[in-house]
C-alpha cells in the first residue's frame, strides 16, 4: 500500500514536471515566434499602407485588399446612411456599393452593451463582404465600376419609408441612375437605371454579385452546417428548381468556377446564421457563377448572376430590378419573403401559393432528411410560441417525438429487457460449447425460441428512430432561434456551452481556471466539463447499465467507458443540444424501467434504491 502511493506521488510528479517542461521548451519558444512574425507583418503592412494607401499589390501583381481598420476602409469613401428598425450602416458612394451594415436585433454576445451583429464590411477591411450592382457591356467605356464615385443629394437617409438616389454621368452619352429602397426588416430592392443621350444603340447587361474578400478562420469547419455559395436555380420551363450549394473549403478546392444557367431563382453568401443573397426578376433568364479567385494573399468568394443583354436605342432608358437579401435567417421571414406576404400555413399541403422567390427558406440548411426537419421545426415553433421559452420547447418536442416512436421503441426495449433476463444463460451456453461454435449458436437459437425473443427486434427499432433524432438534432443546429435564447438559472444561452465547470465547483470557488499559468487553456477547454454534460454522462452510464450485456468483454469495457468518453466530448456542444440529449435519455430510462419491472427483470435503478434504503434490489 505505501508503494502504491509512493508510485502514485511520482506519477503525479513526473507528469507535472513533463507539462511544465513542455510549456517551457515547446510551446513557449513556438508562441514567441510566432509573435515575432505578428509583428513583422504588421510592421511591413504599415510600411505598404504609407507608400500605397488603399492597396497593397500581391505577387500575382494585381491589387490585393489592404487590412485597414474598419474605420479606416469606410472613410476611403463618401456615404448615404441606412438607418432602418433591423439595420444600420451605410452606403458607399465610391462603386455604389451596400457595404456597410450592422444587424440591429441580434448581439454579439449576451454581454451586456455587446455590439451588434456586423454583416457587411467595406472593401479595405480585412474580411470585406458586400453586394455590388452594375451593367455590363462589350467594348462600352464608361461603365460605372468599383471605382466610381456616384453623386447624391447631401443629408439623405435610407428608411422604410425614404429610399435614397445617387447618380452617375459618364461624360459619354450615358447617364445612370440608381435608387436604392428597403423596407423594415432585410430586404433592398436596387433599380438601375441608364440612359442612352448619345447617338448609338448600345447594348447593356445587368449583374449583382455578392462577394467576401477572405473568411475568418472559424468559418466552414463544422461539418453539420452548410457555410458558401448557396442558390436555387430554376429550370427554363420554370417547373423545377435545384439548389446548389458549395462548402468554402470545397467551393476553393474543388469548384472555383461554376456556371449555371436559370429562370429567375437566386444566389449568395451564407454563414450558420446569416445571408447575403442578389435576386433578379423571377421572369428573367440569368447566368449565374460561384468563383473563386486569388488576389495577393487573399481568397476571393464570389456568387453573381448577369441578367441578359438588352438594346438601348438613342433617347431611351433601360431600368433593372434587383433584390439584395441581408440579414437573419429566420424560417418566419424567409417563408413570407417567399411568398411575397403571409405564407400558408405549413400543414395546409392542399392550400399551396405559388412562391415569388423560389424555395428560399431552403436558405436554412435543413439537410438530407429535410422532410423530417422541416416539420420538427414548425412544430418547436409552435411550442415555442406558446410557452415562451425554447428551453421549454426543446423538452416538449423531445416528448412528441417519443410519443410518436413509442411502439417501434416499446418493441425494442422490450426486446432488450428479455435479452438482459437470459444473459446468464446465455453465458452458460457460452462455456458450455465454447469448443463447438455450431452448436452454441444453435442452443442459443433455441433458447431464444423458447423465450420469445426475436434479437433483430432489440436493433431494427433503433435504427429506425435515428434519421428523426438526427434531424432534431440538425434542427438545433442551425436555426438561429436557439441563438442567445435563455433556458433557466445559469443557462442564458442554448447555442454555447454550459458555461459552469467543476473546476470552481460551479462556480461556488470565485475563480476562472482559464486564468491557471501554464494550463489555463487546458482547464478552460477539454477539462471544462459543466453541470448538463455530466448529468448527460450519467443518464448515459444508466442507459448503457439496463441494456443487456455485450457478447465480447473487450466490447464490454469499451462500453463502460462510452459515458465517460461522451461527457468529455459533449462538454463542448451548445447546451441546448446537451439538455435535448439528456432529457431524451430520462425519457428512454422511463421506458426501459417500466418494461423492466414489467419482465421482472434486475435494473440498475432498483439496485440504487435499495443500497440508499439498505436492501437487496430483487426483481420484482
Amino acid at each position: 500500500m505505501q508503494n502504491d502511493n509512493k508510485n502514485t506521488l511520482m506519477f503525479i510528479v513526473s507528469a507535472f514536471a513533463i507539462l511544465i517542461g513542455y510549456q517551457f521548451f515547446i510551446l513557449g519558444p513556438q508562441q514567441k515566434k510566432a509573435e515575432a512574425e505578428l509583428r513583422a507583418k504588421k510592421i511591413a503592412e504599415e510600411k505598404m499602407v504609407a507608400t500605397q494607401p488603399g492597396l497593397v499589390m500581391g505577387p500575382d501583381g494585381k491589387p490585393a485588399p489592404l487590412t485597414l481598420s474598419r474605420d479606416a476602409a469606410k472613410a476611403l469613401s463618401p456615404r448615404l446612411v441606412v438607418d432602418t428598425p433591423a439595420l444600420s450602416g451605410s452606403i458607399s458612394l465610391k462603386g455604389g456599393r451596400i457595404d456597410d451594415l450592422y444587424l440591429k436585433r441580434y448581439a454579439e454576445t449576451i454581454a451586456k452593451g455587446s455590439p451588434p451583429v456586423e454583416l457587411f464590411r467595406p472593401e479595405g477591411a480585412e474580411h470585406a463582404w458586400f453586394a455590388d450592382f452594375g451593367w455590363a457591356g462589350a467594348n462600352l467605356p464608361g461603365l460605372p465600376d468599383s471605382r466610381t464615385i456616384w453623386t447624391a443629394a447631401p443629408g439623405q437617409v435610407l428608411r422604410p419609408t425614404t429610399p435614397v438616389v445617387m447618380t452617375y454621368d459618364n461624360g459619354q452619352g450615358l447617364v445612370f441612375t440608381r435608387t436604392i429602397s428597403v423596407d423594415a426588416q432585410a430586404m433592398f430592392t436596387v433599380a438601375d437605371s441608364v440612359r442612352n443621350q448619345g447617338g448609338q444603340t448600345l447594348s447593356l447587361a445587368p449583374y449583382a454579385t455578392v462577394q467576401r474578400q477572405g473568411i475568418p478562420a472559424t468559418l466552414g469547419k463544422t461539418g453539420i452546417v452548410h457555410e458558401g455559395a448557396i442558390g436555387v436555380f430554376g429550370s427554363a420551363d420554370g417547373k423545377g428548381h435545384d439548389l446548389k450549394q458549395s462548402k468554402y473549403q470545397k467551393w476553393k478546392k474543388d469548384h472555383p468556377l461554376e456556371t449555371f444557367t436559370s429562370k429567375g431563382g437566386w444566389t449568395g453568401i451564407t454563414d450558420k446564421y446569416w445571408l447575403a443573397a442578389v435576386i433578379p426578376d423571377q421572369s428573367q433568364d440569368v447566368t449565374a457563377q460561384y468563383r473563386v479567385t486569388q488576389s495577393g494573399p487573399v481568397d476571393i468568394y464570389d456568387v453573381n448572376f448577369v441578367g441578359p443583354a438588352k438594346v438601348l436605342a438613342p433617347g431611351q432608358t433601360l431600368t433593372q430590378n434587383t433584390r439584395l437579401f441581408a440579414g437573419a435567417k429566420t424560417v418566419p421571414l424567409l417563408r413570407s419573403y417567399e411568398y411575397g406576404g403571409q405564407p400558408p400555413a405549413w400543414w395546409k399541403f392542399w392550400d399551396a401559393k405559388a412562391p415569388q422567390i423560389a424555395r428560399f427558406d431552403d436558405a436554412v440548411d435543413w439537410g438530407m432528411f429535410r422532410f423530417f426537419t422541416r416539420p420538427i421545426f414548425n412544430i418547436m415553433e409552435i411550442f415555442y410560441k406558446m410557452v415562451g421559452n425554447f428551453g421549454v420547447a426543446i423538452l416538449l418536442l423531445t416528448v412528441v417525438l417519443k410519443l410518436v416512436l413509442y411502439p417501434m421503441a416499446d418493441k425494442s426495449y422490450e426486446s432488450m429487457a428479455k435479452m438482459k433476463k437470459i444473459a446468464p444463460e446465455v453465458e452458460k451456453l457460452k462455456v458450455k460449447f465454447k469448443d463447438d461454435p455450431a452448436k452454441q449458436q444453435q442452443e442459443m437459437m433455441a433458447l431464444y425460441g423458447k423465450e420469445k425473443i426475436n434479437p433483430m427486434m432489440g436493433c431494427l427499432p433503433m435504427l429506425i428512430q435515428i434519421p428523426v433524432f438526427y434531424s432534431l438534432y440538425k434542427v438545433l443546429t442551425v436555426t438561429i432561434e436557439m441563438r442567445h435564447a435563455p433556458f433557466f438559472g445559469w443557462i442564458q444561452d442554448l447555442s454555447a456551452r454550459d458555461p459552469s465547470t467543476f473546476m470552481n465547483l460551479f462556480g461556488l470557488i470565485p475563480w476562472d481556471p482559464a486564468t491557471a499559468p501554464l494550463i489555463g487553456t487546458f482547464l478552460a477547454g477539454p477539462l471544462h466539463i459543466g453541470v448538463w454534460p455530466l448529468l448527460y454522462g450519467f443518464t448515459m452510464w444508466l442507459t448503457t447499465s439496463m441494456n443487456p450485456p455485450a457478447a465480447d468483454p473487450v466490447q464490454q469495457k469499451i462500453f463502460q467507458f462510452f459515458p465517460i468518453i461522451f461527457t468529455f466530448t459533449l462538454s463542448q456542444f451548445s447546451v441546448g443540444l446537451v439538455i435535448y440529449w439528456c432529457w431524451s435519455n430520462v425519457l428512454t430510462i422511463l421506458q426501459q424501467y417500466i418494461i423492466m419491472r414489467r419482465y421482472k427483470v434486475e435494473n440498475p435503478i432498483d439496485k440504487i434504491i435499495a443500497r440508499f434504503q439498505g436492501k437487496t434490489a430483487t426483481a420484482t
